[in-house]
């Protein structure tokens, strides 16, 4: 017997009857002679941890822009910190730990350089093209699906690609982030909650390691749950596990989902629209704009749409080079 096939068995045997099996996994877009020692869901796992795309997120930003810090979270890691948060709760409620992880390692593929602030400008730059706007999750499904391996994509399962699709709520109030009316597995609404689990935390220490925040200065609910990152994280993880067994939902009490918004806002006044952070704004707009209208310019063949792909998938240190290298000038603050 293949060894596919004794790893789909043994899901069969031991994970929860909510759980998304690879063997009942609705296929891929081209179909594939399956793999002789993976299940489809590990098979993409690996896809996606060798795409080009998954690599350049080392040097894309979470929050802070340009990190002179060696600790300081980038694209990257966050994703990693994801992955690894989804994991322990897929794996506590008996999901699919394989489908968890490859949505996990594949969400913010389509991320653009310099974090949300990239995202906004490129968005507005969309819109004002008639493209509808921007949005990373949407653009990282277009990366696995039509992107990579010059334009063949990664022919991801239609669950990882859903997953990709359903992770993000945007930064919006908890208590309205987390449901998903339609979710397309658990496993998707389970990165969907990590995501935020694994942010709302990662972002403080950054926060307070980058000098944003002092420890005491954190709101005293936030500060019951722990004063060290691993502390906040396990007690947020433990909830989602206790409110989540029945197998029906994913979800966490409505005391942790309160402490949590109150984190979120505590983040958006301190961090995220502080005066620091802000001020790289224009700096931002002023590069990416420039780009856009110098491609514009220079590539007759290519549409708004192709501008956009290409732009999203660089780099917060190659944008500034490519940016000197037409324009003969240094970037303001870089």
């Amino acid at each position: 017997m293949e060894v596919r096939r004794i790893l789909e068995r043994r899901e069969e045997e031991t994970l929860s009857p909510k759980a998304c099996l690879a063997s009942q996994s609705k296929g891929r877009e081209v179909e594939e002679e399956p793999c002789a020692f993976r299940t489809c869901f590990q098979r993409d796992r690996d896809r996606i941890i060798h795409s080009k795309a998954f690599r350049r997120l080392k040097h894309k930003t979470q929050v802070l822009l340009l990190p002179e810090g060696d600790h300081i979270r980038t694209r990257l890691t966050h994703t990693l910190e994801v992955a690894q948060v989804a994991r322990t709760i897929s794996r506590a409620l008996f999901l699919n730990e394989d489908l968890t992880e490859a949505i996990a390692l594949g969400h913010d593929l389509g991320h653009t350089p310099f974090g949300h602030m990239g995202e906004r400008v490129l968005s507005r730059l969309s819109l004002e093209r008639g493209l509808g706007g921007f949005h990373h999750a949407s653009q990282s499904l277009r990366v696995v699906d039509r992107l990579e391996r010059d334009g063949r994509g990664l022919n991801l399962t239609w669950e990882v690609r859903m997953g990709i699709l359903q992770h993000s709520k945007g930064q919006v109030d908890v208590s309205k982030g987390f449901d998903l009316d339609a979710p397309s597995t658990l496993e998707a609404w389970v990165v969907r909650v990590s995501d935020s689990i694994a942010y709302l935390n990662h972002d403080l220490d950054d926060a307070i390691r980058a000098g944003f925040v002092r420890p005491e200065e954190l709101p005293a609910r936030v500060a019951r749950l722990g004063m060290k990152a691993s502390q906040r994280i396990g007690a947020m993880v433990e909830d989602v596990i206790c409110q989540s067994q029945s197998g029906d939902r994913i979800a966490f009490s409505g005391t942790m989902i309160s402490v949590m918004e109150e984190l979120r806002v505590f983040l958006n006044e301190r961090l995220y629209r502080s005066k620091r952070v802000m001020e790289e704004e224009p700096k931002v707009d002023h590069l990416i704009s420039s780009l856009f209208e110098h491609f514009e310019r220079s590539k007759e063949d290519w549409d708004a749409q192709r501008i956009v792909d290409h732009i999203s998938g660089m780099t917060d240190r190659y944008v500034p080079f490519v940016f000197s290298a037409y324009s003969g000038a240094q970037p303001m603050g870089y």
